[in-house]
């Protein structure tokens, strides 16, 4: 593979390449003159210049919240960076039902649940439930999919144990709560529980979140990751995909027209 040319960027604020990025964070002490000189102090610590404090608003009766405008000098080659990402052909709704019944002939099976102590249901209720999430359907909308939510606070070895019952192909786990790493104590645990059930590998296994991505996903154990933004037709087309690539039906370097590279 030949290694691209180098690609060197830098923040974009007012023009191409002035360094100029956007802070936000909260400092415990009350709203004041000296809180905004303390505020652009801190910010010039971290190495920027041309500071600007934009805004300062009361968060608490002893905190301050901080809007600030600086300059970085830092500059990286994009062409170094390496990340895994997820790459799917996206099809229409009615593309991707008409294309499951001709490919896979039956209805695919898909579970999801936000499990462990987690009581958030919005990352998973997107994902899955019939209105789906910024005018794109979830699953249970499609008519060549059957999916089932099991909402919220749902022990890692149920889930897996109903979605055995029903010879699952994918199995969606979502974590919302990423306190003290929380989510990935918890994601490490369900893929545990997985392997002595015997189905990873077996099953596809897609973890997502709002501090979830691909990368992550890949590192605790799960085939991809989804992160904020994800629709459900982002999803609903990587397991079409992933399926017929695990049923010998398309080759495992498959690449679509309109994928990145």
């Amino acid at each position: 593979m030949v290694k691209p040319s180098k690609q060197i960027i830098r923040p974009y604020g007012d023009r191409r390449d002035d360094g100029v990025v956007q802070l936000s964070f909260t400092l415990p002490v009350p709203l004041s003159e000296k809180a905004k000189e303390a505020a652009a102090v801190f910010t010039k610590k971290m190495g920027f210049t041309d500071v600007k404090v934009a805004a300062a608003e009361r968060a608490a009766d002893t905190y301050t919240f901080f809007i600030v405008y600086a300059r970085s000098s830092v500059a990286l080659d994009y062409a170094e960076i390496d990340v895994p990402e997820v790459v799917v052909k996206k099809m229409s709704f009615d593309d991707l039902n008409a294309f499951i019944k001709e490919k896979v002939k039956r209805r695919i099976v898909v579970f999801g649940a936000c499990t462990g102590t987690d009581t958030h249901t919005v990352g998973i209720d997107a994902i899955l439930n019939m209105k789906g999430y910024a005018g794109d359907y979830g699953l249970e909308r499609y008519a060549w999919f059957e999916a089932f939510n099991l909402g919220s606070q749902v022990p890692n070895e149920d889930l897996i144990k109903k979605a055995m019952a029903r010879n699952a192909d994918a199995i969606l786990v979502s974590q919302v709560v990423t306190q003290r790493d929380v989510h990935k104590d918890n994601s490490r645990h369900f893929i545990e529980a997985a392997k002595a059930a015997g189905i990873h590998g077996k099953v596809q296994l897609l973890l997502g979140g709002p501090r979830v991505d691909h990368k992550l996903a890949l590192e605790l154990g799960f085939d991809a990751g989804f992160g904020p933004g994800t629709k459900p037709s982002d999803v609903a087309n990587y397991i079409v995909h992933a399926l017929l690539k695990k049923e010998g039906k398309e080759p495992k370097d498959a690449h679509y027209q309109g994928e990145p590279q």
